[in-house]
Parts: structure tokens; C-alpha cells; sequence
């Protein structure tokens, strides 16, 4: 019935996160309110482990895309569980530092890091940058000098792949914003030109091709294409890099219609393809990395809010306003996302209802989901927005000054506040 394995429901027929009622969280913590399962976060961080020391012999490590899902306690869960973590800014490596996560685990990404974040990474000692470009190589490389140390990197590499997903969210093809080409001979010149360098050591290669991905083959075409370049950078110059990142894009499911592979299935069909490609050129086998994000953190959350009003428009569509919307949630106005929605006290009962969930700010596209079918509601009701642990917190905004929700993480019967509500005096407190 529903996503996500978290989600049950009771005797009173009311949504359950494990074995807590949300009706009763949003009446103990108020709404709008994101909700998480650390039981279900956990056991994802276990299936790419595992799978790790199944098809790699434990040859790697999952790497937690913090983007997706960052405050203290995911870093805390994800070091917990064996994860190294991804980082994409300055704030991302701050929040991780300050949960005690150890630096040598950290991969720092982005596409334009500025000078004060890189020497914050060489100054906390992150295990490997990922450069972008020539530009940032070079500043690496003199930053780097300046403080007498040696910073390992990877390269992270255009593989050329179309991933068959939304424009804004494909990253693997030639034109994109990220990373070195493989087609013009850039990235070749990148590695020429840091074999050169004396205070930067690559050591191996990142590509990531996209996000909410149900496709296998476009990542085993990744994994032989960048096999394989691995390959021609050892015959060119001799140097052979230890490390592979083939980054994250794995798709989760929205709605019941979504039908993503098993992740374990994921891996064990890529892993094939690198230990079949690294036979093919004689290669050694890399320390393979992947970059779990979404697929982690994103059926384990929920989002709770409040029916405000219920506006029908005879023979038109039913509008049901909600107390929050696009600050909490931007994603169906950036993506047209799809959601499974749930009236959170008729859990159980049938969908009779198609609506549109709208949310509360000044502006006629703040919505959450149109055509949506959902159990009869009405003003009070509690409506759940399933999937919502990837990328609503992470992009909420304060636009017409809406604070940002607290999160909630459930265990068993438990639930404990990781993120608090903001107040109308946070959203004043940078003011002069």
C-alpha cells in the first residue's frame, strides 16, 4: 500500500512512522512537520554496505550525499553505520565537523568551491577533494603549497552518459555544468597536467551521471567507460589511480507506479561490469565509492501539515490548502515531482477524493501535487506527504518569511526532535 516499509497503520486506522501515530506527532510538535525513520535510514545505509563487501570484497565504501538530507544527527547516523560522507560546501563540511565526523572519510565536492572553503577541507584534513576543474586545481595546488601539505584528489569526469531523467538533474552528458569532458581531451589534460603538481596527488576519478535513476544500464555504462579511461591514463602516463567514485542517481519510489530495482540489484549489475572491464585491460581493481543519497534518507521521511480550507470549483478541480507548501517542499515547482498522499487519520480507508495541494504562500504555483487522489478531507485534517526525506529540508526557503519545520526522528516507539522549529525571531536574527 504504501512506499515505503516504515509506514504502517494502526488499530484506530491512523499512519504509523514504525510504531508512533503521527496524528499524535503533529498534535505533540505541531505542524507543518517533517518526519523521519531512523530504522529505515539505517537499514539502507546496511543494504549498500553490505552489498559493498558482497560484490567488491569489501573493497569501498558508500558515501553519504549529505545534500540530500544534512544536520548533525544523519552525520552521526552515517558514521555510525560505516559511511564516509560527500560534502558539497563549506556549510555541508561545518555541520559534519561539528558532529565529530571524522575528516579523513569526507569527499568535498562542488563545482565552483571558493578559497576559504578549500582551505577549511585542507585545513580539517577531508580525505580527498573533488576537483572540477582546471582553475580549482590550480588554487588547490598553490592553497595547498602555502600549508606545507599534500592534498589527495579525484578528477570528477563527464562520462558522456544520458541518464534518462529530468533536465535539471542529468549530469553525466557533455553539456553540463560539472566536471571534465572526456570527448574534447580535457579531462586527459587535467590528469597531465596534476601528475605535474607537487601538492595535490590524484588518486583516482569520480563521475555521477544523474539523480532517480530506474535504469541499470546507464550506470554499467559509466562504470566501463570510466574502466576504461583508467586504463588509457596508465598507458599515457604510466600513473594508475587506486580509486573509482561512480557516484549516486539511484531512484526511489514516489508512487506506487515507480518500479526502481532492488538496490542490492544496482550494484551486483555494475559490479559485473567493472570486474569484467578490469580483466579486459589487465587493470587492478579500484577502491570503488558510491554516493547513496536520496535512496537513503528519502522513503524514510514524511511530511506533515494541517488542511487549512477545502475550495471546490465545480467541474474544474477541489483545492486543499495546507499550512505550508513550497518553503517546505519546492520540489513539484521545480520538477512537477510526483507524491503519494495520505489522509493521516483514514489511513486505511479508500481514496475518494482528487485534489490539488496547495500551499499557503503568495504565489499561484506554491503547490505540492495535482490530481492527487486521497481519503476524504476536510479542515483540521492531517495530510501526509510520503517520500519527502531527500531534498525537502535540504531546499527549504524562507520565502514570505515562513519559518522552516522541525524534524522529528522515530525508532520503535521513540520520537526525538534532530532539527528544531524555527521561530518568527530566527528568521529576524541576521536583521541590522
Amino acid at each position: 500500500m504504501f512506499v515505503a516499509d516504515c509506514l504502517q497503520v494502526n488499530r484506530q486506522g491512523h499512519l504509523c512512522v514504525e510504531q508512533v501515530d503521527v496524528l499524535d506527532l503533529a498534535a505533540k510538535y505541531g505542524t507543518p512537520l517533517y518526519v523521519m525513520s531512523e530504522t529505515q535510514i539505517r537499514k539502507n545505509c546496511h543494504l549498500y554496505r553490505d552489498s559493498i563487501q558482497q560484490f567488491y570484497g569489501g573493497n569501498g565504501m558508500a558515501l553519504y550525499a549529505s545534500k540530500a538530507f544534512c544536520c548533525k544527527e544523519m552525520c552521526r547516523i552515517a558514521d555510525q553505520e560505516g559511511m564516509g560522507l560527500d560534502v558539497v560546501s563549506g556549510g555541508e563540511l561545518y555541520t559534519a565537523i561539528s558532529a565529530g565526523f571524522p575528516a579523513e572519510k569526507i569527499y568535498f565536492h562542488g563545482n565552483n568551491k571558493t578559497e576559504s572553503e578549500l582551505i577549511a577541507a585542507l585545513e580539517h584534513g577531508v580525505g580527498a577533494v573533488v576537483v572540477d576543474n582546471l582553475e580549482e586545481l590550480e588554487t588547490l595546488d598553490r592553497l595547498a603549497g602555502a600549508r606545507g601539505v599534500c592534498q589527495q584528489i579525484l578528477f570528477r569526469i563527464k562520462p558522456g552518459v544520458d541518464a534518462h531523467t529530468h533536465q535539471f538533474i542529468r549530469t553525466g552528458q557533455i553539456d553540463s555544468k560539472f566536471g571534465f569532458s572526456l570527448e574534447t581531451g580535457e579531462a586527459m589534460e587535467a590528469v597531465e597536467r596534476a601528475i605535474g603538481l607537487s601538492h595535490v596527488e590524484l588518486v583516482g576519478l569520480h563521475c555521477h551521471i544523474g539523480s532517480q535513476i530506474f535504469d541499470t544500464e546507464p550506470f554499467a555504462l559509466a562504470a566501463r567507460i570510466m574502466i576504461g579511461f583508467l586504463a588509457k591514463i596508465r598507458q599515457q602516463t604510466g600513473a594508475v589511480l587506486t580509486k573509482l567514485n561512480l557516484g549516486g542517481g539511484y531512484g526511489i519510489r514516489y508512487t506506487p507506479q515507480n518500479d526502481p530495482p532492488p538496490y542490492e540489484k544496482y550494484m551486483e549489475q555494475v559490479s559485473l561490469v567493472i570486474h569484467e572491464t578490469c580483466n579486459l585491460f589487465d587493470f587492478p581493481m579500484p577502491y570503488i565509492l558510491l554516493e547513496p543519497g536520496r535512496s537513503i534518507v528519502g522513503p524514510a521521511g514524511i511530511t506533515l501539515y494541517t488542511v487549512g480550507s477545502v475550495k471546490e470549483i465545480p467541474g474544474i478541480r477541489t483545492y486543499v490548502s495546507v499550512d505550508g507548501g513550497m518553503t517546505d517542499n519546492p520540489r513539484y515547482a521545480l520538477y512537477q515531482s510526483e507524491y503519494q498522499i495520505v489522509n493521516a487519520g483514514l489511513a486505511a480507508q479508500e481514496k475518494t477524493m482528487q485534489i490539488t495541494l496547495a500551499g499557503h504562500c503568495c504565489e499561484s504555483g506554491d503547490l505540492i501535487g495535482e490530481n492527487l487522489p486521497v481519503q476524504h478531507l476536510e479542515k483540521g485534517d492531517i495530510v501526509a506527504v510520503l517520500s519527502t526525506g531527500a531534498y525537502n529540508y535540504s531546499m527549504a526557503s524562507h520565502y514570505n518569511r515562513v519559518p522552516n519545520p522541525p524534524v522529528v526522528l522515530v525508532r520503535d516507539d521513540m520520537d526525538r526532535v534532530i532539527v528544531k522549529r524555527e521561530s518568527w525571531e530566527d528568521l529576524t536574527r541576521m536583521d541590522v
